[in-house]
């Protein structure tokens, strides 16, 4: 239910400094009642979203390789994701682990030629107006640990 107070009751109450008496106390200030996830405080909100792409796009490359019918592509396994420079284009590095330093250029053959299949899928795995563009990084992996 509001209250209803006359113009008149308003301008008395206000010339005789008896407004925060009677309310209690002061209102708050519109910087203390923001939440704590504004999009006015920085830019915290945006790295959790870039970090949580990044994450889902990584979950769904390591599924998609690992069942791949390349043999080659099976191997790969995603160490990390992250932007490049910015959401648009991810940079993806992948181990290469069992295949020997001199097979890389192959297995770059065979990533690029799935490319658009793995481009595909982190599409159908993510909620966006466009697919970002995937680069990928070789790093060979640990050949008899």
């Amino acid at each position: 239910m509001r209250h209803h107070i006359s113009r008149r009751g308003a301008e008395e109450t206000l010339s005789a400094g008896r407004f925060g008496e009677e309310w209690g106390r002061a209102l708050p200030s519109s910087s203390s009642r923001r939440g704590r996830f504004s999009r006015h405080e920085g830019s915290g909100s945006a790295d959790h979203k870039t970090m949580q792409l990044c994450h889902q796009v990584a979950v769904t490359l390591d599924e998609v390789l690992a069942e791949c019918g390349d043999p080659l592509l099976q191997g790969l396994r995603v160490l990390n994701v992250k932007p490049a420079p910015d959401v648009s284009r991810l940079m993806v590095t992948l181990s290469v682990d069992g295949e020997p330093v001199e097979a890389l250029a192959t297995v770059e053959d065979h990533l690029a030629k799935a490319s658009g299949h793995l481009r595909g899928e982190v599409a159908q795995a993510i909620t966006r107006k466009r697919a970002p563009s995937l680069v990928y990084i070789l790093a060979p992996g640990e050949t008899g640990a």
